[in-house]
């Protein structure tokens, strides 16, 4: 944070899922929260007792606290796996139909995998609104020609269209709309289905895959080298 000129940032070291979310007050609140909450964390279930909707998963509790801290009319953007749009069990369809019910969740941003992990895990972006019920999602798939990770990260181009359609939540090859009138109420499934594009998958060269796993190899190596000099 200091890199980015918050030079005396508020922070506080605390567990934020072991408050309960029923106790949050207006004073609480906030106006905006952008947040990337950690991948596959599991939660014990003392802590899940804090939450109308009890889960393992530590990025769904997250999401929890984040729609209760939001002010009426605060925004939100959240990063988190795009299985959240389409898990069958019982926590993520609930979760999904109260996102729904209580925020307006305009837009869903699908990207590449290794935008946040290196392990190459699907990521999507959720902008929502609290106060309103979700009416239409737009959705935009941003498609690049290259694979991302640490040395190769996402860039302020990259996302140009986005941020510019976004702004009429316009169609195009890599963005359309969704009516919630149209979403399985069974199942609430928000799977990221582009009506513009084929569903062939695109085969990488061979040469490619083997220079990863060479890369993927020495990164391995350098890791056990580590671990074998504090043995």
């Amino acid at each position: 944070m200091i890199l980015h000129g918050i030079e005396a940032p508020n922070i506080i070291h605390t567990n934020t899922l072991a408050e309960n979310i029923a106790d949050i007050q207006e004073k609480d609140r906030y106006d905006v929260i952008l947040a990337n909450p950690p991948f596959g964390g599991k939660e014990r279930s003392e802590v899940q007792q804090n939450f109308p909707i009890k889960t393992g998963e530590t990025a769904f509790l997250f999401l929890q606290h984040f729609i209760k801290i939001l002010k009426a009319g605060g925004k939100a953007a959240i990063v988190i796996k795009n299985t959240f749009l389409s898990n069958t069990d019982t926590a993520s369809i609930s979760l999904r139909k109260y996102l729904l019910e209580t925020c307006d969740l305009h837009t869903i941003l699908d990207l590449p995998g290794g935008t946040f992990t290196g392990a190459g895990v699907k990521t999507i972006v959720l902008f929502f609104e609290k106060g309103s019920s979700t009416q239409k999602i737009w959705y935009y798939q941003l498609n690049l020609n290259r694979n991302l990770g640490k040395t190769n990260p996402l860039t302020e181009s990259d996302l140009a269209d986005f941020i510019t359609l976004q702004q009429t939540k316009s169609d195009s090859e890599n963005s359309w709309t969704l009516k919630v009138s149209d979403i399985d109420l069974d199942t609430y499934d928000l799977s990221v289905k582009n009506p513009n594009r084929n569903n062939e998958v695109i085969l990488r060269e061979p040469k490619e895959i083997l220079e990863e796993i060479k890369k993927l190899d020495k990164e391995s190596e350098m890791i056990l080298e580590k671990i074998g000099a504090l043995l």
